[in-house]
């Protein structure tokens, strides 16, 4: 088994991954797994603070959840809540049709979408990173 910091690290290199290949995929015109990603790489980074605090598992993808169950709670991640909550948007809808009323996640996502998306997964690394001590 890893040490916290160990899987701290993992989960925030997945988080890193994640976040270029979000980029990767909007520069090439796909906006809905560019945003999908994003969410991802949100998620990871949060998951690796858990980690880091000796969680075992971390179960769910609501970003917004899994800062409200950092024990002790982080205020850095506290301020992004509201970022946490745009970004849970894309966890279903960005990948399913039917998490849309109509069309495909390709046709709903566009190019200002997986750009602000990118913008907040990068706070969300950017603050990890910055916790852990990297």
């Amino acid at each position: 088994m890893n040490d916290a910091a160990t899987e701290a690290r993992r989960w925030l290199a997945a988080a890193r991954d994640d976040l270029e290949f979000s980029r990767h995929a909007a520069a090439g015109g796909y906006h809905a797994p560019a945003c999908f990603y994003a969410q991802q790489s949100a998620e990871k980074a949060v998951k690796a603070l858990h980690f880091a605090r000796g969680a075992r598992a971390v179960i769910g993808h609501n970003i917004r959840s899994l800062i409200e169950r950092l024990d002790p709670r982080e205020p850095r991640l506290d301020r992004l809540v509201d970022d946490a909550r745009e970004l849970d948007l894309f966890y279903i809808p960005a990948r399913y049709p039917n998490g849309l009323e109509t069309g495909t996640p390709g046709e709903a996502f566009s190019a200002a979408q997986s750009k602000r998306a990118i913008e907040l997964a990068t706070r969300f690394v950017e603050t990890a990173d910055a916790l852990l001590g990297h």
